[in-house]
């Protein structure tokens, strides 16, 4: 009794053409999101890089640095894109300069 009045209603008529609120109503919760991502995830990562890019610039012979493989060691030689670091007395490494993640204050290695 109830099933067959409730397939006799028919739906509701389509609204005709959509105006520039409802599209712009519709587009709103993307720009949000897009705001958001942007202030929570991109901006931060481009802050981050900013800032590795400038420890990287600022490398100087002598300095403490730690490598992203976990080596520490003393800057002994400087190139345009490689690094030698002298990880104990006489053994010296090769690496690359965005390989370095942290510089040490002087002093931290004995």
């Amino acid at each position: 009794m109830f099933i067959s009045s409730a397939f006799a209603q028919t739906a509701p008529a389509a609204a005709g053409g959509g105006d520039l609120m409802s599209s712009l109503g519709s587009m709103l919760p993307l720009v949000l999101m897009f705001v958001v991502l942007y202030f929570v995830m991109i901006r931060p990562q481009m802050k981050k890089q900013k800032e590795h890019k400038a420890m990287i610039d600022a490398l100087a012979k002598g300095d403490e640095v730690v490598t992203a493989g976990g080596l520490l060691g003393r800057v002994s030689r400087m190139g345009d894109s490689h690094l030698g670091l002298e990880v104990a007395s006489g053994v010296e490494v090769q690496i690359q300069r965005s390989a370095v993640v942290q510089v040490l204050p002087k002093g931290s290695l004995k």
